[in-house]
């Protein structure tokens, strides 16, 4: 606690300007505290010795995932002839579709879907599911969890 007591008023000023900005230079440090660069940067080494600068860092500030959800869909169409073509279509230009493949079997299209959250992901499928140019028969869907292996 004697450290604190040995601060003055331009140690403050630095501590004050060293907390908006860790990453100031000693030139710029050096005017808004009014001492030449040199004062200034041992001032900064005296406080950083004495312990009361015990460090820097970065204030970090992730931008949201773009797809913080990655969604595999089966899909059945109910009436290929008409409503593939225009299906085909709707997959290709919505943005959220990540990747679509015409399968066989039980379902007609296995399609990831990335999305932001899982209330767009139903926004998206229910209008799949309501549009009546598609004829979307069902839906059954896997949310993936983990990348075990990718090529």
């Amino acid at each position: 606690m004697e450290k604190k007591a040995r601060l003055d008023r331009i140690d403050k000023k630095i501590l004050e300007i060293l907390c908006r900005d860790g990453r100031i230079s000693y030139q710029k440090l050096s005017e808004q505290v009014n001492l030449t660069a040199r004062p200034c940067q041992e001032r900064v080494r005296g406080l950083e010795r004495d312990g009361i600068i015990r460090g820097y860092s970065a204030i970090i500030e992730l931008p949201e995932p773009e797809h913080a959800f990655v969604i595999q869909a089966q899909i059945s169409l109910a009436d290929h002839g008409h409503s593939q073509p225009a299906f085909e279509q709707e997959i290709r230009n919505t943005p959220e579709v990540l990747d679509c493949w015409l399968v066989s079997g039980s379902f007609d299209f296995l399609v990831r879907i990335g999305c932001r959250s899982m209330e767009s992901y139903r926004l998206l499928a229910d209008a799949w599911l309501t549009s009546k140019k598609f004829r979307v028969d069902k839906i059954v869907t896997l949310t993936e969890l983990q990348s075990i292996k990718r090529s």
